[in-house]
């Protein structure tokens, strides 16, 4: 990789459902995680419950790369999980989920997990759009990720994807985080400035036997454990492929703005980061029609204002990255609406024309197949 490319990865998180029921899957079939694997290779990979797929990328410098990898995953799996009887949606929750029928994938790694989580790992039920940003001066990434922590609500706004849970409405835009939240070491990341301060804290967990390593850290941002990375995790898993990679370039932006110009956010503090806590929580519930607060100037502004503010903070960077049609792109997701919108929207029309609640589900769950589908 380039070292000064801002090199990125994109890792994708989807359920797998039957085509009849519209139920998430208890168990996947063996067969067709067989023929996604030849299909696919490495690229592809199982969750830790088995009604979830995960694909990622290879390192990519530019964003029609990474839309190109992801287009072929979603492609592909789509078709393979119609050949057996399934169907496959990129939301952050599944509308007809429901955890007492999760089936763990056996797996040492998971194992531990759900040892340690018990009933809150099968409640799990949530996939993300999880994205790696290279930083060249791995040294100053904690100090970097402290000052992008506070974007995360943004991002998340953007993204959101899970307005319904175990079968019902919840009121919520992006309620996939209420429920990740339940997990250890989950949120916000700490206001760690140096990477002193963060390997201290990894020492004495890990010293202790809390973690047997950083990458049982699932916080909505995180230091990679394996790559010279900043892993983005506070993203819902994206209906729409144009969203995610949208969403993916913007981070990726402010990553190479923030490097670039590191006197940005610095005093970036306790009171900001509560500040970013309260806009975390706007975002889940109303999504992009929140009213946020700026951390640093402390004024409101809607979500409309705050992402043209930072595309204007970002400019430089959407040239140098070749980002513009990814920024024309967010504008329109604004204006059209996320994916938990149109999810609204469809189970409200359904109710409206008189359907039952578990039937205007089964609509949405295909209006997000389809879309999930359409690349």
């Amino acid at each position: 990789m380039s070292l000064h490319a801002f090199s990125f990865g994109i890792e994708e998180e989807f359920f797998v459902f039957d085509a009849r029921t519209r139920r998430a899957v208890r168990r996947m079939s063996r067969r067709f995680h067989a023929a996604a694997k030849k299909a696919l290779g490495e690229r592809v990979s199982r969750e830790m419950l088995q009604s979830q797929i995960e694909v990622a990328t290879p390192p990519c410098e530019t964003m029609p790369d990474a839309r190109a990898h992801l287009a072929q995953y979603r492609r592909t799996i789509a078709a393979i999980a119609k050949e057996h009887g399934y169907g496959l949606a990129a939301t952050g929750t599944f509308p007809l989920a429901f955890w007492p029928e999760m089936t763990v994938t056996q797996k040492p790694r998971y194992d531990a997990i759900m040892d340690d989580l018990q009933m809150i790992g099968y409640r799990n039920m949530l996939c993300g759009l999880h994205v790696h940003i290279e930083v060249p001066d791995v040294s100053a990434r904690i100090n970097l990720m402290m000052r992008l922590t506070p974007y995360l609500p943004l991002l998340l706004a953007l993204s959101g994807s899970s307005p319904f849970w175990q079968g019902h409405f919840t009121g919520l835009h992006a309620y996939r985080l209420a429920a990740y939240d339940e997990l250890p070491r989950t949120g916000l990341p700490e206001l760690f400035r140096t990477e002193m301060d963060y390997q201290d804290y990894i020492a004495a967990l890990s010293g202790a036997g809390v973690i047997p390593d950083a990458s049982y850290i699932w916080w909505a941002m995180r230091p990679s454990l394996k790559f010279p990375t900043i892993e983005l995790r506070v993203a819902d898993s994206c209906t729409r492929l144009d969203d995610g990679v949208a969403i993916a370039a913007l981070f990726r932006c402010l990553v190479r703005a923030l490097d670039r110009d590191r006197n940005r956010n610095a005093g970036f503090d306790r009171v900001g980061r509560a500040i970013t806590a309260e806009n975390k929580w706007r975002a889940q519930r109303y999504g992009l029609a929140a009213s946020f607060v700026d951390p640093m100037e402390r004024q409101a502004m809607t979500g409309a204002e705050w992402l043209e503010a930072v595309l204007a903070t970002v400019a430089p960077d959407i040239e140098a990255l070749r980002c513009e049609s990814q920024a024309a792109r967010l504008r329109t997701l604004v204006r059209e609406g996320a994916s938990a919108d149109h999810q609204i929207a469809t189970y409200k029309t359904a109710i409206a024309a008189g359907k039952r609640r578990l039937t205007a589900l089964r609509d949405v769950v295909d209006w997000a197949a389809e879309t999930t589908a359409a690349v």
